[in-house]
């Protein structure tokens, strides 16, 4: 009885060992992967460029270098919703045309002052191919540009279109992100080591110059990172001059809350080890339970 109790003993330990060597391993995959990315998200002071905010004041409304936008040709303004106060805005300040995609909502776009400005919606997404999904038609950021003749053209863009923007950007080649002046984007999901790739590539030819987190999702469980969804903006480095100084993310009083409703989440001061692993447990909790939403 004693040896059954015993090797009885041995077996529990050994299941509860597998269990958090289980856990473990995903846990620290995870966090290396995200502190990595995290890392290169780090905004850098640009002298020559003054912040101003284009679009919405709240959830739409995206931080530019306002005064580094004489020399683009023309815009693109990917995932709009119906909405596009943020082209708009491009538009009256530059009067380039803006180019809108969204394959979600069909509503053409209205600029006060801007009569023709929803000429240019497309009822299409950006993809990393051209392809017909779930009856929504896609085509490659490449493939748009060549369409509309601005291939070679120097470019402002938007770009929030629900976690195709890694695909996406992933598939550009040099040529097209040299082109780029500006790029104000949405990040959604951040635990990929292709991110951490395409994040790498993206540096070689922009600075960040600015990261804000959006509080619709700030979520326990991804730290340093207080959600999965952050936005940013990337300026090329053929027209912005950094001073070698970082700055502290989401510093900008530009920068506004997506949810006015809800609690912001900024970036703040590294939790213990024991704090980052209780949150990763909340999230592992609430998404057994379906109470941690996907989207």
């Amino acid at each position: 009885m004693k040896r059954f109790v015993k090797w009885s003993v041995v077996a529990i330990l050994l299941l509860v060992f597998a269990g958090i060597v289980a856990a473990a391993v995903p846990y620290w995959r995870d966090r290396t992967i995200r502190e990595k990315l995290y890392a290169e998200w780090e905004p850098v002071r640009i002298p020559n460029c003054e912040l101003k905010r284009f679009g919405n004041d709240h959830d739409g409304g995206y931080l530019m270098c306002g005064n580094l936008l004489s020399e683009v040709t023309a815009g693109y303004s990917y995932g709009i919703n119906g909405d596009d106060q943020w082209g708009c805005l491009i538009h009256l300040q530059t009067r380039i045309p803006v180019h809108q995609y969204d394959c979600y909502n069909d509503k053409v776009p209205v600029c006060p002052g801007a009569p023709d400005y929803g000429k240019q919606f497309h009822f299409q997404c950006a993809g990393p191919e051209r392809e017909i999904r779930a009856g929504r038609e896609f085509d490659t950021m490449l493939a748009q540009l060549t369409k509309n003749g601005d291939l070679g053209k120097r470019l402002v863009v938007k770009m929030d279109i629900e976690g195709w923007e890694w695909p996406v950007l992933a598939g550009l080649p040099d040529h097209v992100l040299n082109s780029i002046d500006q790029l104000a984007i949405e990040f959604h999901e951040i635990e990929s080591e292709k991110f951490v790739e395409t994040t790498e590539r993206l540096k070689q030819f922009f600075h960040v110059v600015n990261f804000h987190q959006n509080n619709y999702l700030c979520q326990p469980g991804f730290e340093p990172f207080p959600g999965r969804v952050f936005e940013a903006l990337l300026v090329s480095k053929r027209i912005a001059t950094a001073d070698g100084t970082t700055i502290a993310r989401g510093a900008s009083p530009l920068n506004a809350t997506n949810a006015r409703h809800l609690p912001d989440c900024q970036p703040g001061p590294a939790k213990s080890e024991l704090q980052r692993i209780g949150g990763w447990l909340r999230r592992q909790w609430l998404t057994y339970h379906g109470r941690f939403d996907p989207d």
